[in-house]
């Protein structure tokens, strides 16, 4: 895997890889609340009009109608915005989802500070944390466009809750192929290994953690990457395999997310750890880019806090 300065959509990736499981599985259904052009679901509309359901602008019951759906055996994917379908039916994805584990599929997009000029108001950095608190409820953040079609193939394998967010953007392919984007639930993957820190990334800080890595590369600083594209349930394993200084990359607010997941599974570890995220505010309109930059939630600001945290010894 590498930067390969080529973007791409999640969503896109999302949209057509519901075509082929379709065609896959005749009890797959696909329901949204009236944003299938922006979740890319009106792909799977437009080939499968019998087993899709528009709930429109009634997240609570397109929640409802996901449940029953699933009580009947369905494969059920239900889509909107990660603000709406995370924030909106909360309550009614815990009690008639995650409680009965049903076989539900909650696939979010928009989700994290990048979806830009929309603002804090649909800028949902809390759903991690919110939904990783239900139990039996699996929660993933792809890495890009390839890696995405993985996810999609094998969260429809599973039977279960999950929940899946992903950003707006068109975010930077690492992966050349769906071969080398492999995944599986619960398992992290290291990218690259290094000898001074690592860093765990999770969804679109991915590429961002790379770019890290090649600036400490020209201070001197050897950077393992973890990426962890699961973060319930989280995998412990891999965490033993990182070095004595940890730093976590997320588009998500420090409470709750990535960083916190790490922080509960090396409490009784001699491990320092540094959480860099979005530091518990609401977020701020604007380009997705200059919004990265202004959180410091790009590469280069990545690796300019960490290289202040091991000059300074201070800020873990």
């Amino acid at each position: 895997m590498k930067l390969t300065g080529v973007y791409k959509g999640m969503r896109k990736g999302y949209g057509e890889t519901l075509i082929e499981l379709g065609r896959k599985y005749e009890n797959l259904v696909v329901l949204d609340a009236d944003l299938s052009s922006s979740t890319q679901t009106a792909m799977f509309a437009k080939e499968f009009p019998d087993r899709f359901f528009n709930a429109g602008v009634a997240e609570q019951n397109l929640m409802g109608m996901a449940a029953g759906l699933a009580t009947t055996g369905k494969i059920v994917f239900a889509s909107s915005f990660a603000m709406f379908a995370a924030g909106r039916p909360w309550e009614i994805i815990r009690n008639l989802i995650a409680y009965p584990k049903l076989n539900v599929k909650i696939v979010a997009t928009h989700a994290g500070i990048t979806v830009g000029e929309d603002g804090a108001s649909h800028q949902m950095c809390e759903d991690i944390a919110i939904m990783r608190a239900i139990p039996n409820m699996v929660v993933i953040a792809p890495t890009d466009y390839y890696h995405t079609k993985n996810v999609i193939r094998e969260i429809a394998k599973y039977n279960g809750p999950v929940y899946v967010r992903m950003p707006r953007r068109d975010t930077e392919i690492i992966y050349e192929s769906e071969e080398e984007a492999s995944f599986k639930i619960g398992e992290g993957k290291i990218l690259f290994d290094g000898d001074d820190i690592t860093i765990i990334a999770t969804g679109e800080e991915v590429p961002e953690a790379l770019r890290a890595r090649e600036i400490l590369k020209e201070h001197g600083i050897s950077a393992q990457i973890i990426e962890m594209a699961t973060i319930k349930p989280l995998d412990e394993k891999i965490l033993k395999k990182s070095n004595n200084f940890i730093v976590t990359v997320e588009d998500h607010n420090i409470i709750g997310g990535l960083g916190s997941a790490v922080a509960e599974a090396i409490v009784n570890d001699d491990k320092k750890l540094l959480r860099i995220g979005i530091n518990d505010v609401f977020g701020k309109s604007g380009k997705a880019e200059e919004l990265l930059k202004y959180y410091g939630l790009d590469g280069e600001s990545v690796a300019k806090r960490i290289l202040k945290v091991i000059k300074n010894e201070k800020g873990y």
